[in-house]
């Protein structure tokens, strides 16, 4: 009997490696033909050895451009109508937009990943709220046919209150960590105790108000290494650019480890986890540190509050303060104690709610959902 074919359209093969891979592969093993629709640079031999073929395409991630994004759209519709797949998968804001378009005019049942909604609809400037209504507006229209996926329950709420049906939604909370592959550390770390954000490093991961937070702790004297570990994306236009981050390091603020691919080493190296981001659907970073074991400070946003329990494995701050971001850290730096109980309840709520096979028997199940 032939497989039925799940094809997943995500913008870059990192992203799909970091966040969707274990999900492909285990598509693979539960009898699907996958296939993967993206950008490809680095990781098309990790992608092909998981038994995924890939269709390569070349876009403009960052932001909306006309001519780009129509391009897409017709390399999408020939990619859709040559492969013609049972089910698609489309993760992340602008994969939905396109892919979704794409997939109703093919009459291809679709699921649809909304990870975060994006700086459109975080910025306060004008083009941002002009464009925050058109897709909207849009959204409206396509999110009406399919599953939505959404990583938490205040996206789950915006799309509902778009007039989309709670019935075709479904919260699954993130993509999940491989607990074994991010183990904790409770002991043998060097002092003084190490502060990581690990980010792409933009302005609305709050980059700015760590930094800020670490200035203030070094002026009061308190003793602490503040690390981020990321690259700046220079396709997001709230990126930090490299001559700040080097200008940071060079005044002694703060240590920028660049980009890294062995963040268990990053966040083995760690006494806590910090990410004072704006908003997210629900961040990765985080849920890495709390299977390490590690205290998280965050803001109390959409998404990190679903990692974070006040007080329980973490402690959280309002969004863009970083006097509250510095007064938390404070908290837990010259604590041992309060770092230890915390990070210890990272770990066991990372394993019991957000335990990447979890994730993947919802996220299956929403497919076979589909494919009744």
């Amino acid at each position: 009997m032939k497989r039925p074919k799940l094809l997943f359209f995500v913008t870059e093969d990192w992203v799909f490696c970091s966040h969707r891979l274990a999900l492909g592969r285990a598509a693979v093993n539960a009898g699907y033909e996958v296939v993967l629709v993206t950008r490809l640079r680095e990781h098309k031999k990790l992608i092909e050895d998981a038994g995924i073929r890939v269709i390569p395409i070349e876009h403009q991630r960052g932001g909306l451009n006309l001519f780009s994004d129509f391009r897409v759209l017709l390399h999408l519709w020939s990619a859709y109508q040559m492969e013609a797949p049972n089910l698609v998968h489309h993760v992340a804001l602008k994969p939905v937009l396109l892919g979704s378009l794409v997939a109703a005019l093919a009459g291809i049942p679709q699921v649809n990943a909304i990870t975060g909604l994006g700086w459109i609809f975080i910025s306060k400037s004008t083009t941002a709220k002009f464009l925050s209504i058109v897709l909207t507006g849009f959204l409206r229209l396509v999110l009406r046919r399919g599953i939505s996926i959404l990583q938490n329950p205040e996206d789950q709420n915006w799309i509902v209150n778009l007039g989309i049906p709670i019935s075709s939604t479904r919260l699954i909370r993130g993509a999940g960590v491989d607990i074994e592959k991010f183990p904790p550390k409770f002991k043998g770390l060097t002092e003084p105790p190490t502060v990581v954000l690990v980010a792409r490093m933009l302005f609305d991961k709050g980059v700015l108000e760590f930094v800020d937070a670490a200035k203030q702790l070094r002026t009061k004297g308190v003793s602490g290494r503040f690390v981020l570990v990321g690259a700046p994306d220079q396709a997001n236009r709230a990126s930090v650019t490299l001559t700040q981050l080097e200008r940071w390091q060079a005044e002694g603020v703060v240590e920028w480890w660049g980009y890294r691919d062995d963040i268990p080493t990053c966040y083995g190296q760690a006494h806590i986890a910090c990410l004072p981001s704006y908003r997210e659907g629900l961040p990765k970073s985080l849920l890495e540190a709390a299977a390490c074991g590690l205290p998280i400070v965050t803001t109390d946003t959409p998404g990190c509050r679903e990692v974070v329990r006040d007080e329980e494995n973490g402690l959280l701050v309002p969004v863009k303060n970083s006097n509250a971001l510095a007064d938390a850290l404070e908290r837990l730096l010259i604590d041992p104690a309060l770092r230890d109980n915390m990070g210890k309840r990272s770990r066991e709520i990372a394993e019991n709610e957000f335990d990447v096979e979890h994730v993947i028997a919802k996220t299956l199940e929403v497919y076979r959902e589909l494919s009744a």
